[in-house]
């Protein structure tokens, strides 16, 4: 019986999943569960939360099954991974570091900064991850990917279902538009 959920659709899964079809929602997460996982835990930096977030998802996906109007199962799925790596972010607050969290990850010896240095350092930190908001959430998204957590442009395609001339482009724009901000400094 399992085989024959295996050959369905996405949408297929979905309508069977509607009718309170566990199979479906089995099967589900056996096509989505290790790539959504993979996906998280490049925002996150943690795949067994990664693991514990897409696991709620699908439960959350279970539970609101009659309520929700799924065009594109695997986009739904995907964005709403992103959305809970986000949360989790601004949750644990791993990308803004407070004042005493930066000292503790400065490379440098106490003896190369004075507390002056440290300050600026700081400043320019914060100006910069403001700079890096403003920009259009897709940019923002492929330049992060790119830069901070190196990924390669094919990678990233995969992972956002983008070509990886697309992805180019958005790099491009990026990187253009982030200069444009930094030379506007008055933008923050």
């Amino acid at each position: 019986m399992k085989d024959v959920y295996l050959s369905k659709s996405d949408e297929d899964l979905m309508s069977l999943l509607v009718n309170h079809d566990s199979l479906a929602l089995e099967t589900l997460f056996n096509r989505y569960y290790p790539a959504l996982c993979k996906f998280t835990s490049i925002y996150i930096k943690d795949y067994n939360k990664a693991e514990e977030l897409i696991a709620d998802l699908f439960m959350k996906l279970w539970d609101k099954k009659n309520e929700l109007q799924i065009k594109s199962v695997k986009k739904y799925l995907f964005t709403a991974a992103k959305n809970l790596a986000f949360n989790e972010i601004q949750r644990v607050k791993l990308h803004i570091l407070s004042i005493n969290d930066r000292e503790d990850t400065l490379d440098y010896p106490d003896t190369y900064l004075n507390p002056h240095e440290q300050l600026t350092s700081r400043e320019s930190y914060s100006e910069i991850i403001g700079l890096i908001n403003l920009l259009p959430e897709r940019q923002r998204e492929v330049l992060l990917m790119s830069r901070i957590d190196l990924l390669e442009k094919n990678i990233i395609a995969d992972l956002l279902g983008i070509s990886v001339r697309t992805v180019e482009t958005l790099l491009y724009q990026a990187i253009k538009n982030f200069r444009l901000l930094t030379t506007d400094r008055s933008a923050i």
